[in-house]
């Protein structure tokens, strides 16, 4: 790689149920932690890149994600946000873009139906469209080649799509970044999966975020360098467990990684 070292993103992920952020562990369980706008704000002012927000049973209830929680977000934060959960078209899309997301989240749709993401790509251009990818640990077959295996609706309905595979095909489609959550480790807190994220990120020519069992500085440091990511996203470390942006920022500065404090 020439040239310039891009800056290494710190992004915070807020899962939204019923308009309150909660946290869960491999996606289950989840407790109430607060409003989703006032700790994207609090994110914001103490350092975060970029925010998250993923209304994580719309799909699974059949109704769009939440653009009045969106429109309020867009008013009280000044970093870049995405949005994603009951995204089931072209046209939600631009809801959300809308009402002030600057990012829109694809995932079950876009592995159900993979146009959406060159529709997207085409309509409000290609940074605009993040694939969501949950990917599990399975045995290596002929179909699953890399060992991982593409999930969806919220981790209950495996695909049988390859993870490496199904990232570098949504990249040529029109995905502009990949956000890329390994369901073994999420919420576990003892580190990133490094090998799918490497994986996918030396296959794909676009950014990759990685998420998924972040539980100390030195995780995210890991993923940045040994993992390839483009940027780290992290939910528990700055929610439940007393971390701030402004001190994983420094943490990561002084290991060498280039970041905006």
């Amino acid at each position: 790689m020439g040239g310039r070292m891009l800056l290494k993103r710190l992004i915070v992920c807020l899962d939204v149920r019923n308009g309150r952020v909660t946290k869960g562990v491999k996606f289950q369980g989840n407790v109430d932690v607060g409003d989703p706008v006032e700790m994207a704000a609090q994110a914001c002012a103490g350092g975060a890149d970029e925010l998250v927000f993923y209304d994580i049973t719309a799909s699974a209830e059949h109704r769009p994600c939440d653009l009045e929680m969106v429109a309020r977000a867009a008013r009280a934060l000044s970093v870049p946000f995405t949005v994603g959960g009951g995204i089931r078209g072209v046209e939600d899309m631009r809801a959300a873009l809308l009402a002030g997301a600057d990012k829109v989240s694809l995932n079950s749709l876009a592995v159900l139906s993979p146009q959406i993401l060159d529709e997207g790509g085409r309509a409000f251009g290609r940074q605009c469209v993040v694939l969501g990818l949950d990917a599990r640990r399975v045995p290596v077959s002929s179909a699953i080649p890399s060992g991982y295996e593409v999930v969806i609706r919220g981790g209950r309905e495996p695909t049988g799509r390859d993870a490496v595979a199904w990232a570098r095909e949504a990249s040529e489609l029109g995905a502009g970044e990949i956000c890329l959550n390994a369901i073994d480790t999420d919420g576990v807190r003892e580190g990133y999966e490094l090998e799918i994220t490497r994986l996918v990120s030396d296959a794909v020519r676009v950014p990759v975020i990685a998420s998924g069992g972040a539980g100390k500085p030195q995780h995210l440091i890991d993923v940045l360098t040994r993992g390839h990511a483009d940027a780290a996203l992290v939910a528990s470390m700055v929610h439940t467990m007393g971390y701030t942006c402004r001190g994983i920022k420094e943490a990561l500065r002084e290991a060498g990684l280039p970041v905006r404090l």
